[in-house]
């Protein structure tokens, strides 16, 4: 694994912590005190540029004086680990709040014909997953797909959308037949405005408060017959209904890559403040002491920045195997908890370390604490993540260890 970035690389993790530094932070403050507004206005223009420059998913081309291969190596997962992380530094409601980008599209990418891929990869496309009584299980899903000539129809409930009141269309997972398991989930691109489907509310959160997150209910909704993303066939053997269904589930693995990276963008951000807080008042962070030597607030910091750089490094870990066509199931899923989980701990140790100039509004330390939560739910909790984990360690399947 080669750590060192290809000179386009380099240029979108600088022109995406511009982006940070000067349109998101900002507005940060603002629009976390402005929950179930439209899509903010700073953000269509960068919606915009983003998708005239390519941000279609495509893998970036080698740079003059690189190797081709560079180009696959570091590819279109590299890209969006290094870019996420650098813009959920400045705030990770806005990120997820830019037009044309969605959860939805990593679905798409994954699974989807090229003709998909061509007709829905400009669209801003949500994810719907959950359901009121199917969470971290998703083979659980309840909402039904049947097949009615040319088209299918749609029936059920979704919750916990991000952007499905704002985005184009909804990658929507449903059941062929709830009898034959999970082998029987498909997931369908539905578009916005399609009868049938219907927004009923958006929710009241705790973090991320500029990101919509919405509930939708699915009654007799038609869809055209090739708006599912790949197969409609339902696998008849045991090792095939495992493979069938892995192919949907290979959405998780191209999307807990970025979503670490968004624990990590925000624990960046509030460990910084933090250090320069600790700065001022004297407090110095000295690197060729042993920690030992250190004060507890110093050995505190030291302890926070090496968690910070071991889910980095599995981050970069994951997103390569990915761009290199490597099984990277379990890497995700170690990423995805090394990151929630300390993300989690140092936004809200940074809190307890600046006292009441972290816990109140004129910084953005308090928001920091309340937007990294999510990252340890979302995409998979964090003992869904240790159970994948296991099963990969241990080889056991799903059945065999739960």
């Amino acid at each position: 694994m080669n750590l060192e970035l290809p000179k386009k690389l380099q240029m979108a993790q600088q022109m995406s912590h511009q982006v940070a530094a000067t349109v998101f932070r900002p507005i940060a403050r603002k629009y976390d005190k402005i929950e179930h507004c439209d899509t903010p206005e700073e953000l269509i223009p960068l919606g915009q540029m983003i998708k005239g420059m390519g941000g279609d998913g495509k893998k970036p081309e080698s740079q003059s004086g690189g190797r081709a291969s560079d180009a696959v190596n570091n590819g279109a997962n590299m890209m969006q680990v290094l870019t996420t992380a650098e813009m959920s530094w400045g705030c990770i409601g806005l990120m997820l709040s830019i037009p044309g980008l969605g959860l939805g599209n990593a679905a798409i990418q994954a699974v989807g014909t090229p003709q998909q891929k061509e007709r829905f990869g400009g669209l801003h496309c949500a994810m719907a997953i959950t359901e009121p009584g199917c969470g971290s299980d998703s083979a659980a899903v309840k909402t039904s797909a049947v097949l009615d000539g040319d088209e299918w129809v749609l029936n059920g409930e979704k919750i916990f959308a991000t952007s499905a009141s704002r985005g184009d269309a909804v990658v929507v997972w449903a059941t062929l037949d709830k009898s034959k398991g999970k082998a029987a989930i498909k997931s369908f691109v539905v578009e916005r405005g399609t009868p049938g489907m219907e927004i009923v509310r958006c929710e009241d959160k705790m973090g991320l408060r500029v990101s919509d997150t919405a509930a939708i209910v699915f009654t007799d909704c038609r869809i055209p017959k090739d708006n599912i993303l790949g197969s409609a066939e339902i696998a008849d053997t045991a090792e095939a209904r495992k493979k069938a269904f892995g192919g949907v589930m290979q959405t998780f693995d191209n999307t807990r890559p970025p979503v670490a990276a968004m624990a990590y963008g925000v624990a960046r951000a509030a460990l910084e403040i933090t250090k320069e807080l600790l700065q001022k008042e004297g407090i110095e962070f000295r690197y060729e002491k042993s920690i030992y030597n250190s004060t507890a607030i110093q050995a505190e910091v030291y302890r926070m920045e090496a968690e910070l750089e071991a889910a980095r490094l599995l981050i970069l870990k994951a997103a390569w195997m990915a761009d290199n066509k490597q099984p990277n199931s379990k890497q995700a899923s170690m990423c995805k908890a090394k990151a929630g989980r300390v993300g989690n701990q140092i936004t809200l140790k940074c809190v307890e370390l600046c006292g009441s100039l972290g816990y109140g509004e004129e910084l953005l330390l308090e928001k920091f604490a309340r937007d990294s939560k999510i990252l340890d739910i979302f995409e998979g909790t964090q003992q869904i993540q240790q159970l994948i984990i296991a099963r990969n360690v241990l080889g056991k399947s799903s059945s065999e260890l739960k």
